[in-house]
């Protein structure tokens, strides 16, 4: 180890919070994304802000590369391992703080799992509103990192607009708070959805919203994706803002059948989930709208839930979609693009006709009311080849977004598995706009390296393309 990294980092933390045994570090070599992985050179599992700062430094004197990570939850490689590197692992630091519930807040460390900070507050009528489908196990740091949305995000927003600041350690060890009602820069907008690459978080102040008066939900059954898809428009193009409108297609419906027994109308092609919530005659009166936009789309079927009960029953079948699809294939890939929703039917057609025309399967799963889709491509990955023609499909469905007016990620970021795809969005002048921004918190380039951008850039040199490899390409193993 350069100048005895690990022994100052044992003499930190204690040897029993870093681990150096090759059999335990391949635990941390991926993140939710699989394709890509690397075994850590060193795994660290810090209980304090004061303890990440103190690895942070220590990184730094030694030019060693680092990556935070929370539950490993994420699907873009966004918490990828360095072999030449340091991984800070949070998921010890699982405090809730403070709840203060006049103030419509709570304090909790990175660790926290999502789903934890709305079981704690759900006594005072209150809860966190991001919902990834990874709840009950993501965490809040990771949440933050990525931007993290869910099924409701539709009328409740992102990640972002649920934090109201952020303890910080900065690339060169600092610890400082960023606020959105501080002066100056909004820093703390820059730094939630950065991917871990502007520095790592150690306390988060979330806002909580009331939990609403009454929750209506309904599942309709479509013959067709495309009619769901026309049922989408006609609601969202009627005025009506649903909690959450999401839909499957037949395969994804097959892969949780075969897990959950959701036991979803049989022979549909599709299925929409839309959920209100609100006042309760505001929510009757919206609720008794969509019934009708879906019957006149054609769905030949439509559930409404009379409890909690059924509401649960409805949903466990989408949650558990991703994980299902593992049923059904020995691999897959989960993509996460998005269009605008009034191509929706079009750009399911063409995603068909890709489907059909490469014979690779691809399972469709999204947040419908927001036009974030959830590809999965599956493949055998014991079959030569395999992986490749399920890559080229990935791709052509995130060109079919971009052509249509849309993006490469909605919500599951960039990290190393769509940085390829980003000058086919981007031009060089914005690419390079965005990296002397991140040169701004982290001029050694140490934090979280190889992430977000297809070329990495370092700070000083005279912008544009990038000739030769990049210093760290090739760099002997540190440790």
């Amino acid at each position: 180890m350069p100048g005895g990294l690990g022994r100052r980092l044992a003499e930190l933390l204690g040897a029993d919070r870093v681990i150096t045994d090759p059999v335990r570090l391949r635990t941390y070599e991926c993140d939710g994304l699989t394709n890509h992985r690397s075994t850590p050179g060193i795994v660290v599992l810090p209980d304090t802000a004061e303890q990440i700062a103190a690895i942070v430094r220590e990184c730094a004197a030694a030019g060693v590369p680092y990556v935070a990570r929370g539950s490993g939850t994420g699907l873009s490689g966004g918490a990828l391992p360095r072999a030449d590197g340091v991984l800070i692992v949070t998921s010890r630091m699982r405090r809730i703080l403070e709840v203060d519930i006049p103030g419509q807040r709570a304090v909790v460390e990175p660790g926290v799992i999502n789903l934890d900070v709305t079981r704690a507050v759900r006594q005072y009528g209150y809860y966190f509103a991001p919902d990834p489908s990874s709840q009950q196990i993501c965490s809040v740091g990771g949440n933050v990192a990525e931007n993290s949305g869910g099924a409701h995000c539709l009328k409740y927003g992102f990640t972002a607009h649920h934090v109201l600041s952020c303890e910080v350690v900065t690339p060169d060890g600092e610890i400082v708070e960023l606020s959105a009602d501080g002066p100056g820069y909004d820093l703390l907008g820059v730094f939630v959805g950065a991917e871990g690459t502007l520095g790592i978080t150690t306390k988060i102040t979330v806002r909580l919203t009331r939990l609403p008066e009454t929750v209506q939900t309904l599942l309709a059954a479509f013959g067709s994706i495309e009619a769901g898809g026309a049922a989408v428009s006609a609601i969202i193009g009627a005025g009506v803002v649903p909690a959450a409108i999401e839909m499957m297609d037949a395969l994804s419906i097959e892969a949780a059948e075969a897990v959950v027994r959701c036991e979803y109308p049989p022979g549909a092609g599709a299925v929409l989930i839309v959920e209100l919530d609100g006042p309760e005659p505001e929510v009757a009166a919206q609720f008794a709208q969509v019934e009708r936009l879906c019957r006149d789309a054609g769905a030949f079927e439509i559930r409404i839930a009379a409890d909690d009960a059924e509401r649960a029953l409805i949903w466990k079948g989408r949650k558990s979609a991703f994980a299902a699809v593992g049923r059904i294939s020995p691999a897959y890939i989960v993509q996460d693009g998005v269009i605008p929703r009034t191509v929706l039917p079009r750009v399911l057609a063409s995603i068909d006709a890709l489907s059909a025309e490469s014979g690779v399967r691809v399972a469709n799963v999204f947040h419908a009311g927001d036009g974030n889709l959830h590809p999965l491509v599956l493949f055998d990955d014991a079959e030569p080849g395999a992986e490749q023609r399920a890559e080229e499909v990935s791709g052509a469905i995130l060109d079919l977004c971009i052509e249509h007016g849309g993006s490469i990620t909605g919500e599951h970021g960039v990290g190393v598995d769509k940085s390829r795809y980003m000058p086919r969005m981007f031009t060089e002048a914005d690419l390079d706009t965005m990296q002397m921004v991140r040169c701004g918190f982290d001029p050694a380039g140490l934090c979280n390296p190889g992430k977000v951008f297809p070329t990495p850039r370092l700070c000083g040199e005279v912008p544009g393309v990038r000739k030769g490899p990049h210093p760290y390409e090739g760099k002997a193993d540190l440790f």
